[in-house]
């Protein structure tokens, strides 16, 4: 049996920082305020130069210098986003070409904040049935854009980053039981309305502004989230006590907690970076993953379970050993 492998990891994140309390001289908040509902202290903003297709850009390379390897070792580039750089071509075709890449083929993902979850997952499925040996599977955002920067309660909630995993073939038993071990993935587009884009190619002709009905979507996350987790546990035939690292989508301390109180993982358990990006949508897990494996925290052989919830509504769960 073949399994994918996480070979290498990476990230980037724009050169600016913006704190809570310079989010108070375009509206009405605070840093208490803001801490106190959702765990964040602060949060990247991508600059005129920067954009998702760069930030990939870096990230990318991060994991392949992790990994030890090139462009020239990759057969397939998944970029989950909901920033592309352009509406066509898919963002990872732009990152394919910055990397120098003429071979293999690269296409975008869009699942918003569940994005890197669904690509993980597609890009495990490429690898299992032959079609890739090595895949890069990058989660990379500019969501500052999408913001509306007068309304308090969607700006001080997201920033801008990315993040990779570079995924490679390897038998079973080559692999010591590493790799992504099971997957479960859920979308309910009943649920659109209450946390979407007000705008887009088809219907308004331009960008939009995100809208969200915040208490909508935490009344839902952490009984969504759970769901998932457990059943990618049930189709492992492995119990939660055997988690080493839950590693959850970073939009809000308060769910995070919600959802590891559920499960009865303890905290010390969960690793934790919405103080410091915030919400950066599909480039949060990759981006905590790199994050916790960078400081030693997550090691070789640790089992760790990726978990996210976006707008459509999408949410997904990935077991694998690290």
């Amino acid at each position: 049996m073949i399994r994918s492998v996480v070979c290498g990891f990476g990230s980037a994140l724009p050169e600016r920082v913006v704190t809570n309390d310079e989010l108070r001289q375009l509206v009405d908040t605070s840093d208490s305020w803001i801490q106190q509902r959702t765990g964040i202290r602060q949060r990247y903003i991508a600059g005129p130069d920067e954009t998702t297709a760069s930030l990939g850009e870096k990230a990318a390379r991060a994991a392949l210098d992790n990994a030890g390897l090139t462009p020239a070792d990759i057969d397939l580039i998944v970029v989950a986003t909901s920033t592309p750089d352009n509406t066509f071509p898919a963002t990872a075709v732009n990152i394919q070409n910055r990397l120098g890449m003429e071979h293999g083929f690269a296409f975008d993902m869009q699942a918003v904040c569940s994005g890197f979850v669904y690509a993980l997952t597609t890009a495990d499925n490429f690898i299992r049935a032959g079609r890739a040996r090595r895949v890069l599977v990058i989660g990379a955002e500019t969501f500052s854009r999408l913001l509306d920067w007068t309304d308090r309660t969607t700006c001080v909630l997201f920033g801008d980053g990315a993040g990779a995993l570079v995924l490679e073939a390897q038998e079973e038993g080559d692999a010591g039981n590493r790799g992504i071990i099971a997957a479960s993935l859920r979308s309910d587009g009943s649920h659109c309305k209450k946390l979407y884009v007000d705008g887009g190619v088809s219907t308004t002709g331009d960008i939009g502004h995100l809208r969200m009905e915040g208490r909508e979507v935490f009344k839902h996350a952490v009984g969504m989230i759970t769901d998932v987790i457990e059943a990618a546990f049930a189709e492992a035939e492995i119990d939660i006590d055997e988690l080493d690292w839950l590693v959850p989508h970073q939009a809000n301390r308060r769910i995070i907690e919600g959802s590891a109180k559920k499960l009865g993982i303890p905290m010390d358990k969960v690793v934790v970076t919405v103080d410091r990006h915030a919400n950066t949508s599909a480039a949060s897990i990759p981006l905590a993953l790199a994050t916790a494996a960078g400081d030693g925290r997550i090691r070789r052989g640790d089992m760790v379970m990726l978990e996210a919830m976006g707008g459509g509504f999408t949410w997904g769960a990935v077991l694998l050993r690290w």
